[in-house]
């Protein structure tokens, strides 16, 4: 979900990539053009690979603000505007955006204004972005979460690289799970990097037929190697991207990654046939984000 992110079912050019330049980790990548497929879908058995054991988890059992041990906010586009155009404020431990209760983290979006922040940007919608403290390279991630229903709502579970001076699409980066509203039954799994992105139209990545998918539990997983990427839901993969072994452009993908929770609202792809303030306020649940390694 980089600041340009996405390949979509509609086509042309939507964003520019200045954005990226500007905002370290703060962009987001836009789903504009088909995805480029070759050999990308897979279906076969997922799950923790056997010799991989447990780094780091949150399985969000603490009622309160997230475990500031394990996440920060990423607020540093509010004054100018996010990426993509999108129209929603990041808070900061704010707990009507982000908060554990029930045994779960809920990411919640809201139709208000913050004027008296002084980074306020003159957005119409609150929400949260978080990012993990702990970062890794290369392992298997797993993450349990229910996504909103409604039109507008652009969810996602991602990763960028571990640095302040990211260079987007250079860097990388990766898409465990992306959903927008307007597209319920689809669930979008994609890589960015120099060579492959959709500003040129080449981004690699599938779309996954998901029937209603909102407002259910699913897990979204993630294996990261050093040869090849895979993705998938509910302990199957449907997507793999290989490494060509061609260089940084097509494979940037060899140091450590941050973990991104976050929704937005509306934007250019999020927001493609509007957004739907009637089925405000949305909720992104999450119940444990696993992180695992050799």
């Amino acid at each position: 979900m980089l600041s340009f992110k996405s390949f979509g079912k509609s086509f042309g050019a939507r964003l520019l990539p200045l954005a990226a330049l500007i905002l370290p980790l703060a962009v987001q990548a836009d789903p504009s053009t088909p995805p480029a497929r070759d050999s990308l879908a897979i279906d076969e058995p997922g799950g923790v690979p056997a010799g991989y054991t447990l780094k780091w988890s949150d399985e969000f059992d603490t009622p309160g603000l997230p475990d500031a041990s394990l996440w920060r906010y990423d607020t540093g586009a509010n004054k100018h505007g996010w990426a993509n155009h999108e129209r929603q404020y990041y808070a900061d431990a704010r707990p009507e955006n982000s908060r554990v209760e029930d045994g779960n983290l809920i990411i919640e979006a809201r139709k208000e204004d913050l004027s008296d922040k002084a980074d306020w940007g003159g957005q119409h919608y609150t929400s949260a972005r978080l990012l993990s403290k702990n970062t890794y390279e290369y392992g298997y991630v797993e993450v349990r979460a229910q996504l909103p229903c409604g039109l507008g709502v652009w969810p996602a579970i991602w990763q960028l690289p571990a640095t302040k001076n990211l260079s987007w699409p250079d860097d990388g980066e990766i898409d465990i799970m992306e959903y927008v509203g307007w597209d319920p039954n689809t669930i979008y799994h994609t890589v960015h990097t120099g060579l492959y992105n959709h500003v040129k139209g080449t981004q690699k990545g599938i779309l996954k037929e998901m029937p209603a998918v909102c407002g259910q539990w699913h897990t979204y997983s993630l294996l990261w190697t050093p040869d090849e990427i895979k993705e998938g839901i509910d302990g199957r993969y449907y997507y793999r991207f290989r490494n060509e072994h061609t260089g940084n452009g097509a494979w940037p993908f060899d140091r450590a990654h941050t973990l991104i929770l976050n929704l937005a609202v509306g934007g250019d792809f999020g927001g493609k046939t509007g957004v739907d303030d009637s089925t405000m306020p949305w909720q992104f649940k999450i119940d444990y984000v696993r992180v695992y390694q050799k």
